[in-house]
């Protein structure tokens, strides 16, 4: 029996599963049929530092972080997102009012990391960051790419991070949102706020809400 257990614990480690707690969020499934045409989405896509005093609603965000880089080829595990030989180095993490969250994509779900309100440590001086509801923030885990010191895995974390905030901007752009791609923000804070290992490496954020009404 207790070789069956252990077993059993080996597979779910083996599998990439994550713990789940109470204060975790599961995310809806993607509406992929939503939203304007990627010409459209390219027509409108412009940097907003101001929104709505409107939290995002459950359906927005979902589709939100599976368009930021989340998984449209199941039964390959690959990302709407491309990566430096799909090492998929590049995390999204959604800070808002209520904590900071991992996006666990092979689950649809976000994951509790640190409860309260960390838009601060986004903003970094720039208080427009603090009316947004949500700030994502992506995180490339460097041990994925090589030497985490080396130049060159930094750049190429960099144009990975890249692909995933264009991710976002389009979607938003298409949807009704707006955001701005920023790489200013307080790495240190935001290290021990989400947790992160010496390797990973906080790179760009994306503040998203709806459009400030005129």
């Amino acid at each position: 029996m207790k070789k069956m257990i252990f077993a059993a614990m080996m597979a779910v480690l083996a599998s990439g599963a994550t713990a789940q707690n109470e204060n975790d969020i599961q995310l809806q499934a993607p509406n992929k049929d939503k939203g304007a045409s990627i010409m459209k989405s390219l027509a409108l896509r412009q940097s907003h530092r101001e929104c709505a005093d409107k939290e995002l609603s459950a359906a927005d965000l979902s589709d939100l972080l599976w368009a930021a880089n989340g998984i449209n080829r199941p039964d390959d595990n690959k990302r709407t997102a491309p990566s430096a030989l799909n090492r998929q180095d590049i995390d999204v993490y959604v800070i808002s009012k209520k904590g900071a969250y991992k996006y666990i994509a092979a689950e649809n779900r976000l994951q509790l990391i640190t409860e309260g309100d960390h838009r601060n440590a986004v903003a970094s001086g720039q208080d427009f960051v603090n009316q947004f509801p949500v700030s994502l923030v992506l995180v490339s885990e460097l041990s994925k790419l090589g030497d985490a010191k080396n130049e060159r895995t930094r750049m190429t974390a960099a144009m990975d991070a890249g692909y995933v905030s264009q991710n976002i901007c389009l979607f938003c752009a298409g949807n009704g949102l707006v955001t701005v791609p920023r790489a200013t923000m307080n790495n240190a804070e935001l290290k021990k706020i989400l947790k992160l290992s010496d390797t990973a490496l906080p790179l760009l954020n994306n503040p998203v809400g709806y459009p400030k009404d005129k």
